[in-house]
């Protein structure tokens, strides 16, 4: 004879561990979305650095926007450290691959919010007499180089190893429909592209032409994150295998202990 719960909870099955780590995951991705976007808007009063370094343009903007990214280099690491179990189920070498390109990629954004920091601190320290000075102009544009810098490959460059390690992962496994992941791996060429040809100077960052090689990628992020929010993992054989490299030792050792005649 059964015993009912009275706890409120009768009825419900309780989420499984893939089910929330695909919650957490999905819900992570879009975090690193939507801190990613203002910044553009926020940074804009620093690019004229003699108007904003003589008390021009909003402080509290740019103050806002590092608060954002240092929320977004949490966010990046904290999708590869979830996600890090499910992909080394299908591939280590991707996994790791994909770990250390989100972690590279936030120490890259922390590294560009210290800059922008820099440039505050050059503003409030410096006199109003001093202000428009040429030195302080070019410091302040030389820390502003810095953050374009860790920009282009911390924000451009990584995710386009991740979108390869991720992508290849999630497209094998079919975890996600393959529509999202081919996305990714169909734009991380298009947008190393764009990246090369920044550096090259054939074009500069912000242009439409970078916002166009970029829109794929962000799609793809985007829909993964939405789907997993949503939908989670779809069922398949990767979640019912304890590890790639288990699997792959497990008769290694059992070979290793049968008798010899």
């Amino acid at each position: 004879m059964g015993t009912a719960r009275h706890d409120g909870t009768a009825g419900q099955a309780p989420a499984s561990p893939m089910r929330r780590t695909a919650l957490v995951a999905g819900v992570l991705y879009l975090v690193t979305f939507l801190t990613s976007v203002p910044t553009l808007k926020l940074y804009q009063p620093l690019r004229n650095q003699a108007e904003f370094l003589a008390a021009g343009g909003s402080v509290a903007g740019v103050l806002g926007g590092a608060l954002l990214e240092v929320g977004l280099a949490l966010a990046c690491v904290g999708t590869a450290v979830v996600l890090f179990p499910v992909a080394k189920r299908q591939s280590e070498t991707a996994a790791l691959g994909f770990l250390a390109a989100r972690t590279v990629e936030a120490a890259l954004i922390l590294v560009g919010v210290i800059s922008l920091l820099s440039i505050l601190t050059l503003r409030h320290e410096a006199d109003a007499a001093d202000a428009g000075t040429p030195s302080l102009i070019t410091a302040g544009r030389a820390l502003l180089a810095v953050y374009d810098g860790t920009f282009l490959l911390g924000q451009s460059l990584m995710p386009v190893v991740s979108a390869l390690c991720l992508g290849s992962v999630l497209y094998r496994s079919r975890l996600v429909p393959r529509v999202i992941p081919v996305v990714g791996l169909v734009g991380a060429p298009l947008l190393l592209a764009s990246d090369i040809a920044i550096l090259c100077g054939v074009y500069e960052q912000g242009t439409s032409l970078a916002g166009l090689a970029a829109l794929p990628i962000a799609v793809w992020e985007v829909a993964l994150g939405v789907w997993l929010l949503v939908r989670g993992f779809r069922p398949a054989p990767l979640l019912a295998q304890p590890s790639v490299d288990a699997a792959n030792h497990a008769p290694r050792r059992e070979s290793l202990e049968q008798p010899v005649a």
